[in-house]
């Protein structure tokens, strides 16, 4: 059987080479609830023109749903030459009806078709990635109640630099997560406009309603250039753009979690059940997990690398060239929920190791910035107090002392003017205590950005986490 999208202007049939070449069920079968959705509504907008009767857009919606149950039910048969899961349900669909099924693609293209099949299937996708990362934001702030209080070393060059609350530190992630959910909202909105209508690239001479079908299938609006439209999958690759950047979050946030829980650390213990032995190495907890969060990165910035090649020089309008988008997409997706899936519970059920970290919070000289703004404060420039500072630390090491220990006869040396006062923002605690600014580590500012996310993912509804396995 040639394939149907073959015209009666060819001579002979499809190479069964080019068959095996060409199609894309493969993968794109994941598209069916959508391609069936977009049949449905493109099939009452044609009766509600007159194109089609009410009965036998009906036959239709029951012939779309009668196929949907069989692929639901795995009794579906898929065939190479029907080349994709548009061209399956439709032929399905004339098996069905007959000539009534071959009615439905009146006023509509391939091209159009797969455009809006795709498009509701990353509206439906980035719905689910931003409801995870909501759930992730929850259990970041979960642990600011199990936290609240504990003092953390703060790195910059991976050198320990000032110390931080806990909760500051679960913040700063809640902060991430958010530029993420709104890169998927703003994302959402230039995704969610109905490409159908623009058949192959030039319109339809059909009187068809794209508003009406737009409103059936819940877009926000019509895309308005039927050129643009055949040739359009920004949508694609500004999705996976966004699917990057929550990658290289998690990965920053795993690669922290893997040097934490490291004996040279020793700040948190992982749950086991998120962790892997070694074949040879009885001792070993690994964490597997965080290491392929952090090495998956790579394969979605992949996925977003192959997506802007194949884009680039793309004449208009449509090229077959963009069959390939969809593996790209797809595996980013997959990626990126999974990544998330793990990570929520990682979060919220590791512990923090507090007297291990407790223990050797006074390393580093993490006071000596809050030090150094104490002296500016007396009237001293920043530049001479940062050079002063930076000798008492030389000397406190020489002597293997801390700050606090010096005597006030080192700070004099400075500044005859330094009295007992200096001493009260020396060591971690004070050092803490002495931060003001507004999206500081500052005490009462951690306590006042906890209550304000409280209140903001109060707001957001619960989600079902057994409904996220599978975009």
């Amino acid at each position: 059987m040639s394939s149907p999208s073959r015209s009666g202007a060819f001579e002979e049939a499809a190479d069964h080479r080019v068959e095996l070449f060409t199609e894309s069920v493969s993968f794109d079968r994941r598209l069916y609830r959508q391609d069936i959705a977009g049949s449905v509504a493109h099939a009452h907008m044609l009766a509600d023109q007159n194109i089609l009767t009410a009965e036998e857009a009906s036959q239709i919606q029951s012939a779309l749903e009668e196929i949907q149950l069989k692929i639901e039910s795995g009794e579906f048969e898929y065939r190479t030459e029907l080349e994709d899961i548009h061209m399956h349900i439709e032929h399905a669909l004339i098996e069905q009806l007959g000539d009534v099924g071959r009615k439905l693609h009146t006023g509509r293209s391939r091209n159009d078709q797969v455009s809006t099949d795709f498009r509701l299937w990353v509206r439906d996708a980035l719905d689910k990635i931003d409801h995870l990362l909501v759930e992730l934001q929850r259990s970041f702030l979960s642990r600011t109640d199990l936290d609240e209080g504990t003092i953390l070393p703060a790195y910059t060059h991976l050198q320990r630099a000032q110390p931080v609350l806990a909760n500051h530190y679960w913040l700063a992630y809640c902060e991430k997560l958010q530029r993420d959910r709104e890169r998927v909202a703003d994302c959402r909105h230039r995704v969610n406009r109905l490409s159908l209508g623009a058949a192959a690239l030039a319109g339809t001479t059909i009187d068809i309603d794209r508003e009406n079908v737009a409103r059936r299938l819940g877009f926000e609006s019509v895309a308005a250039n039927s050129l643009d439209i055949s040739s359009d999958r920004d949508f694609a690759a500004e999705s996976v753009f966004v699917l990057s950047m929550i990658a290289q979050h998690l990965a920053t946030w795993a690669d922290e979690w893997i040097l934490w829980s490291t004996v040279e650390f020793d700040f948190i213990k992982l749950p086991d059940r998120f962790c892997t032995g070694s074949s040879i190495m009885p001792q070993k907890i690994n964490p597997d997990v965080l290491e392929l969060t952090r090495g998956k990165t790579s394969r979605v910035i992949g996925s977003l690398q192959t997506l802007m090649v194949l884009l680039k020089g793309l004449p208009l309008a449509y090229n077959r060239d963009l069959q390939e988008d969809k593996p790209a997409v797809f595996d980013a997706f997959d990626t990126v929920q999974s990544c998330l899936e793990l990570a929520i519970p990682i979060v919220r059920d590791s512990q923090l190791k507090r007297e291990s970290i407790e223990s050797r919070l006074d390393r580093g000289y993490l006071d000596a910035t809050t030090l150094m703004e104490y002296l500016i404060k007396t009237g001293m420039p920043q530049r001479r107090a940062h050079h002063a500072v930076g000798a008492l630390v030389r000397r406190a090491m020489g002597e293997g002392k801390r700050l606090a220990d010096l005597p006030l006869e080192a700070f004099q040396e400075m500044d005859s003017r330094l009295d007992e006062s200096i001493y009260e923002v020396l060591g971690v605690e004070k050092a803490v205590q002495s931060f003001v600014s507004y999206g500081s580590t500052a005490p009462q500012r951690v306590v006042e950005q906890v209550r304000v996310w409280k209140e903001r993912l109060e707001r957001e509804p619960e989600y079902d986490m057994s409904c996220t396995t599978g975009v």
